[in-house]
């Protein structure tokens, strides 16, 4: 129980820290800001950094420089992608693209990842500020390949896991190593490294199986949100095993909601879902082996619960 209320203290800090950092700036960047932040989120990745410091001991200043960090770098690439997509809906919310245009969404992300990286800073861990800058770089790649290969059927799931590991795992998988990192415990970094990893994989497979199957209620946002971008999936992926005739409607660079709703039909039942489901749950198997090979340092019995929430998004 102590444990617990230490992280749920910690992740009130990161929250504090978030809206005063969100909120300095004044005008319509600040606003556009806080409206990312109003938004809410889930603050998984901040979490994993505040579980994977050294347990027993109150949260320090570094991780909590180091978790804002992390949820900093991940609002700014949503902000963004929200400004490539076009998109209305951010968590059943109008996007900061929608709301204030796409040249203040931009500059607004571009002002949240700069604070995060002179959030870093002040922690006074040259590793974890190129580790950031790493996954940064990552991401970057990753959002490039993902417009390289938008309505491409040809893609199978490995090209789908690279894709995903630049643009949602890796930065699981660093936030993980932060908290092992700022609080003065490395020989936990890689192995929690890895456990993120894998929980990120789980966490983007549930997310592109709920878009399609998902009630926007659930998702926050319209069920088929990739197919009308030209994403190709790994329900897709497996759903164009044995329906090949699908490859027609997803190389379209428009779409129809007649067209969608029948993809969307035809990925249900193709068993696709089943498959890729299941290729979740087996990264959440291996992230919990992983997990038994983690230093006391580590909250191992609060990530076991990470990896068991993660597994509850779809069921």
């Amino acid at each position: 129980m102590a444990q617990k209320r230490r992280v749920v203290r910690g992740l009130d800090l990161v929250e504090e820290r978030l809206f005063t950092l969100a909120s300095e700036y004044p005008g319509v960047l600040g606003e556009a800001c806080l409206a990312t932040l109003a938004a809410g989120g889930k603050r998984v990745r901040p979490l994993l950094t505040l579980l994977c410091s050294r347990r027993g001991e109150p949260v320090s200043g570094p991780v909590l420089r180091g978790a804002v960090a992390v949820e900093l770098v991940h609002m700014a690439t949503l902000v963004h992608d929200d400004v490539l997509d076009r998109a209305e809906l951010r968590r059943g919310r109008p996007t900061v693209a929608h709301q204030y245009g796409a040249g203040i969404a931009v500059s607004a992300g571009n002002y949240l990842l700069a604070r995060a990286f002179s959030e870093l800073v002040g922690a006074g861990a040259t590793a974890a500020v190129d580790l950031l800058s790493a996954t940064a770089v990552g991401l970057s790649e990753g959002e490039v390949l993902q417009r390289a290969e938008a309505h491409d059927v040809s893609i199978g799931p490995d090209a789908y896991i690279r894709r995903c590991e630049r643009k949602t795992a890796d930065l699981f998988s660093a936030a993980c190593s932060l908290g092992a990192l700022l609080s003065g415990a490395p020989e936990a970094a890689s192995v929690v490294a890895e456990y993120g990893r894998l929980i990120g994989l789980a966490f983007q497979v549930f997310d592109d199986i709920l878009d399609c199957s998902g009630e926007q209620a659930a998702t926050g946002k319209r069920p088929g949100t990739d197919i009308r971008d030209g994403t190709i999936t790994l329900p897709l992926i497996y759903a164009l095993e044995g329906r090949p005739e699908l490859a027609e409607t997803l190389r379209r660079p428009a779409v129809s909601d007649a067209d969608v709703d029948a993809v969307l039909s035809a990925v249900a039942d193709s068993g696709a879902l089943g498959r890729a489901r299941d290729d979740a749950l087996r990264y959440i198997a291996e992230a919990r082996a992983v997990l038994a090979r983690c230093p006391d340092t580590v909250e191992r019995g609060l990530l076991e619960q990470v990896a068991a929430q993660v597994m509850d998004r779809y069921s």
